[in-house]
């Protein structure tokens, strides 16, 4: 039975429903246990087990399904990974983990005492592939970077065909690596530290990821800035707003999501405004170390070109950031009118306008910042894994998106005047209502003999004389009376 096979087998007797058959997203993280990782489990200091329970105890959230488990390199008779836990999260899952993790100890090969040898791509590539089934997932690797199936001299070869499996492999859609130190020293060898990896499976899982982050919940555990290793060509810059010049009544500032607002004043119709940036380099450990910028906004329905005064960026270290202006058309044309019937709904709060703005680097030359190649040099001596941090040759150009919302600020003047002017149309009509519905009471003489009929408006009402022949008619409006149909000879006038 392959090693796959088995991990699969194994997943099913542990009562794990399939990933995809749960709401939440699948967690499974693998924990290297090869010989190379014995001074990890080996030295009594070592921090390598609590801090893996730590980190399945804050990015496994009740209702996620959790797979936890071994891996060095499959062998007949010896599998590869190997599960030690599967279980829908609940209270319960973090003491689980830690039981789970107290057995285990550096593997062995079959029918001898040599120490396992490592084999990183088997590993998440059989976890992709086979336990996930390609649903959306996210992949925790926690390994000392040496990658050496076989006994393999050759690393850097192995390196590359864990890099490809990264870079190459459309299944992941999000990498990135969290170098450690932890130095730990066993009875055959000794470590400065460890590196976690989280692979995203899925644009479910990439965003299961962002989400993570975003909450702060791998930060409990590891401080570190995550090393981003994919995408490469997405979200690479970041624009934030300094100050807007040569538009009254707009103001721009960056809310808690990262997206970009637009307040505008609602007889702001300056067509465009001067923008002062900061462009931020977003891909630690890289360098920008050049690419050619450019930018359009989409706005109420307008693509327009964005003109900046600088079209070139060089040498921009990751996490520092340089001044850009440029000249950003409005899209006042789009604005409702402060009578229109969008901004009567929006009186006293805000019209919100969605868009946004696309930054597209051109010729972007990426290049593993110099800080960092000193860091993991100290953590993993003599390990040429850094090499997965160089990016591929075919990434030449990526684009940042920056969403915007223009708010447009209404008073509710309008909206009084107009509510007032709709309630003196009711009262008028009101008045008038009763007006024209009230009973009236008109006195006439007919034939020297007074009578008094009682009428409304917009009545008409036959009158007869004493031997009950109709002599006229009686017509009533809102303005007064009036005598129709006045027979020949008949003696029949209005008032006393």
């Amino acid at each position: 039975m392959t090693a796959a096979r088995l991990f699969v087998l194994l997943l099913a007797l542990c009562g794990i429903a399939p990933a995809w058959a749960v709401p939440q997203v699948a967690q499974v993280i693998l924990v290297q246990n090869s010989g190379w990782m014995e001074p990890f489990y080996s030295d009594p200091t070592s921090q390598f087990k609590p801090l893996v329970a730590a980190l399945a105890g804050n990015v496994a959230q009740p209702g996620d399904a959790l797979v936890l488990a071994a891996f060095n390199q499959s062998l007949p008779g010896a599998p590869s990974p190997r599960a030690l836990l599967s279980e829908q999260v609940t209270k319960d899952t973090p003491a689980h983990v830690q039981a789970a993790l107290a057995g285990l100890e550096t593997a062995r090969k079959p029918g001898g005492t040599a120490l396992a040898d490592t084999d990183l791509g088997e590993a998440v590539e059989t976890t992709v592939t086979n336990v996930l089934g390609g649903k959306a997932g996210l992949v925790w690797l926690v390994t000392n970077n040496r990658n050496s199936p076989n006994n393999d001299q050759a690393t850097s070869e192995r390196n590359r065909e864990f890099y490809a499996l990264i870079h190459k492999g459309a299944a992941i859609t999000k990498a990135l690596a969290f170098p450690l130190r932890m130095p730990v020293q066993g009875q055959h060898y000794h470590a400065n530290g460890l590196m976690v990896y989280v692979f995203a499976v899925g644009p479910e899982g990439a965003r299961a990821l962002d989400a993570l982050l975003a909450a702060g919940r791998v930060q409990r555990v590891i401080t570190e800035p995550p090393a981003r290793l994919k995408p490469l060509d997405r979200d690479t810059v970041r624009l934030v707003p300094r100050k807007v010049e040569d538009a009254p009544g707009v103001e721009f500032s960056m809310d808690a999501a990262g997206r970009l607002r637009a307040d505008v004043a609602p007889d702001a119709r300056t067509p465009s405004a001067t923008i002062q940036w900061q462009l931020q380099n977003t891909m630690y450990p890289y360098t920008i170390a050049g690419a050619t910028i450019s930018a359009r906004s989409m706005l109420g329905g307008e693509n327009r070109p964005i003109a900046l005064k600088t079209n070139t960026v060089t040498r921009l270290a990751p996490g520092r950031a340089e001044p850009l202006a440029s000249q950003v058309a409005l899209p006042v044309a789009q604005l409702p009118g402060k009578w229109s019937m969008a901004a009567l709904k929006s009186a006293g709060s805000a019209y919100v306008l969605p868009g946004r703005i696309e930054l597209h680097l051109q010729g972007q030359r990426l290049e593993l910042s110099q800080a960092f190649r000193e860091r993991m040099a100290a953590l993993f001596p003599g390990d040429p894994l850094p090499d997965i941090f160089t990016p591929p040759a075919d990434i030449q150009a990526s684009t940042a998106e920056l969403p915007v919302e223009v708010h447009v600020h209404y008073g509710s003047g309008p909206l009084v005047a107009l509510l007032a002017g709709g309630l003196a149309l009711l009262a008028a009509g009101a008045g008038a209502a009763y007006a024209y519905g009230r009973p009236r009471k008109v006195q006439l003489v007919v034939e020297d003999e007074l009578r008094t009929v009682h009428t409304r408006a917009g009545a008409t009402q036959p009158i007869y004389d004493k031997a009950g022949n109709e002599v006229a008619r009686l017509k009533t409006t809102l303005f007064g009376h009036q005598l129709l149909d006045l027979r020949e000879g008949a003696q029949v006038r209005l008032g006393r």
